[in-house]
């Protein structure tokens, strides 16, 4: 007879295009693992994950201040709006030290992240069509800004720098408050509601994927620009605004917020990049978590 857990993932690979498959009757998980409450902190904290396939430290996963909705959005590549789950899960943090198996390739490794969910805090979920606004990234009417990328054999696709800082230890401010990039660095960083972002060699695809992310709503690349291109944006968090279907429920343009204290993501887009959004509905593949245990088994 099949465990919870085993029926579960069963049923999340079948149906979730955001999951991996394993052969049947085999499990692949971590070697070891730990994993404690994060310490109580002040001021700035690192909240993020190192370690595994193709990372400096394939052996070794590393996670510092990790909320349970953070987890779940990297063990199933999932986006803030792919998946919904009790706000209590954003507020414990945890550390956790975990072992890879040597040679493992990242779908196993996602597959382990996923099993550790199911097996350490009992993770049941399952997946359901929702109803939300979804945008087309598209070229505006006087064309795209964007330049295409120059090849550079020296370097590597996938490659992600931070941001360098100042020498004080501080990221560097323009004079109209936004965070400076170094010339030769890719990355995207927000401070004090100016966001500046900067990454090459990307294509259309990638970017719909970035403002997916910013937006909290499904982008897909409607463009028809095929080429690789170095992507430079910046804009006001404060004056951010999801874009609504014009009132006759016909796909529309976000619309554009003015307000003095800088461009709003979509007029940022437009007016930087030549492209836009429009907006429309339909409905998208979430999951849905049932039930998550507040604290993981004992290690």
């Amino acid at each position: 007879m099949m465990r919870t857990h085993e029926i579960l993932q069963l049923l999340i690979l079948l149906s979730a295009p955001f999951a991996y498959s394993q052969p049947a009757g085999t499990k692949v998980e971590f070697e070891v693992t730990s994993i404690k409450p994060s310490p109580a902190q002040t001021g700035a904290i690192r909240v993020g994950c190192t370690g595994g396939p193709g990372q400096p430290d394939p052996g070794t996963l590393r996670c510092q201040n990790m909320s349970l909705t953070n987890l779940i959005a990297r063990a199933y590549n999932l986006a803030s709006y792919q998946f919904t789950a009790p706000d209590w899960m954003q507020s414990q943090m945890f550390d956790i030290t975990a072992r890879v198996p040597e040679g493992a390739t990242k779908e196993q490794f996602a597959l382990m992240l996923q099993n550790l969910l199911i097996d350490r805090f009992k993770l049941k979920a399952h997946h359901e069509f929702k109803e939300m606004t979804k945008y087309e990234l598209v070229v505006a009417k006087n064309g795209p800004k964007v330049k295409e990328s120059v090849a550079d054999p020296a370097s590597k696709d996938g490659d992600t720098h931070l941001p360098l800082p100042a020498p004080s230890g501080r990221p560097a401010i323009d004079s109209d408050g936004y965070p400076v990039l170094a010339p030769d660095r890719q990355g995207m960083m927000m401070m004090n509601g100016r966001a500046r972002l900067f990454y090459p060699n990307w294509t259309m695809e990638q970017l719909a994927r970035q403002l997916a992310r910013q937006l909290g709503k499904p982008v897909t690349d409607a463009t028809g620009l095929k080429g690789k291109y170095d992507i430079g944006l910046y804009w006001s968090t404060d004056t951010m605004r999801a874009g609504t279907p014009v009132a006759d429920g016909t796909p529309g343009s976000m619309p554009m917020i003015a307000d003095n204290s800088g461009p709003t993501l979509q007029k940022a887009i437009q007016d930087q990049l030549g492209l836009r959004l429009e907006s429309t509905k339909g409905p998208v593949d979430v999951l849905v978590v049932d039930h998550m245990d507040e604290h993981p088994t004992e290690n």
